[in-house]
């Protein structure tokens, strides 16, 4: 088993930046990839960023060139900075990690954009 627990959500006017982390504890093995999804009220979850034990990244493309994904395996965290946030980017990020063929879930992290 795997536990996930986030930080760093909140509330920041348009333009602003907000970091979050993601550190897993349990049973961790070096072969994974870990990221977040988001879900905004009356939408579907969607990808937002995700990072391989390699460092290989992926964004969806309405966060590329905004969000950096990184991380720290020593620490077995996964940060999201998220720069120049827009009204659009107001959602729960659920950070999640797959292993060994099973994906395991945060508890997510109210992200709120407005002025």
């Amino acid at each position: 088993q795997v536990q996930l627990v986030e930080s760093g959500g909140g509330l920041v006017q348009p333009g602003g930046s907000l970091r979050l982390s993601c550190e897993a504890s349990g049973t961790i093995f070096s072969i994974y990839s870990m990221g977040w999804y988001r879900q905004a009220p009356g939408k579907q979850r969607e990808f937002v960023a995700g990072i391989t034990g390699g460092g290989s990244t992926h964004y969806t493309d309405s966060v590329k060139g905004r969000f950096t994904i990184s991380r720290d395996n020593a620490k077995n965290t996964a940060f999201l900075q998220m720069n120049n946030l827009k009204p659009e980017d107001t959602a729960v990020y659920y950070c999640y990690r797959n292993q060994e063929g099973t994906t395991y879930w945060g508890q997510g992290t109210q992200v709120t954009v407005s002025s």
